[in-house]
């Protein structure tokens, strides 16, 4: 009998699993493919927030590590991923050692910008190849934190929710700053959480002196910075942000779009 009893219960377990991993493959059907997290400096002395804008957590099918770490309360297994550039992003070779300028229009108004292609090469061959291709024209603002000491207003989204194609990724960090201080007026590359080689398509301008923490792959590469117009942005900031949960961070009320992003 304590032999058919021990079997009735691992009958059980299977069961409950396999019922656990069929509405973990059906939640997966649910969640949009979005990604660049950037952690939230939330203004206590010891408060941080974490904001995650990441891609699907598994694949179609989740692998034994990826359901136990779902089964632990995890988002994802914690093997390191694949330190590799998607095959279309450009060499660091064609920035190293140039400075780009140019301008970004957002919603009419003009961000002078510069780009740094000794600091951040990888990073500032990726940019100067997808405005010369016009890619960022139309695309969205879609992020606002107004946060004491966080400002920033994240930027490259194909829509207002923050979708990016998850098929364009690249890295390494390049020029993270090893204080997490981020200067009013710092231009850096948005990422997915703990990935070094995480970066898409997406940026963020910091409007007001900003910390941002660090996660477990480190800071965010700093590619260059605003060097007119960064009242453009502060205007954005003060319209502020649309009714939500966090009162710091989210959509700005009134959407912001990308009209042109020209660089030389």
């Amino acid at each position: 009998m304590a032999t058919r009893s021990r079997d009735d219960r691992e009958a059980k377990r299977r069961i409950r699993q396999m019922e656990a991993k069929r509405a973990l493959r059906q939640e997966q059907g649910k969640r949009r493919k979005r990604d660049n997290t950037i952690a939230i400096g939330a203004g206590g002395a010891a408060v941080v927030l974490a904001v995650v804008l990441q891609l699907t957590v598994f694949s179609s099918n989740p692998t034994e590590a990826e359901f136990a770490a779902a089964e632990a309360g995890l988002s994802s297994p914690s093997a390191s991923p694949a330190a590799s550039n998607s095959a279309d992003v450009p060499s660091p070779d064609t920035a190293a050692g140039k400075t780009f300028t140019g301008e970004l229009a957002l919603n009419g108004g003009a961000v002078g910008i510069e780009l740094n292609g000794t600091a951040a090469p990888q990073a500032a061959a990726v940019f100067k190849s997808l405005s010369d291709a016009g890619y960022y024209n139309g695309k969205f603002c879609h992020r606002l934190t107004t946060s004491e000491t966080f400002g920033l207003l994240q930027c490259g989204a194909t829509d207002e929710k923050g979708t990016d194609d998850p098929n364009y990724r690249w890295g390494p960090l390049e020029n993270a700053p090893a204080d997490n201080k981020y200067p009013a007026g710092t231009i850096a590359v948005a990422r997915t959480g703990n990935d070094a080689y995480g970066n898409g398509h997406q940026f963020f301008i910091v409007y007001k002196d900003t910390t941002i923490p660090a996660d477990t792959a480190g800071g965010y590469s700093v590619v260059g910075k605003v060097t007119s117009g960064l009242d453009v942005v502060t205007k954005i900031a003060a319209a502020g942000l649309k009714s939500g949960e966090n009162p710091n961070d989210g959509a700005p009320v009134a959407p912001v779009t990308i009209d042109s992003f020209s660089l030389k």
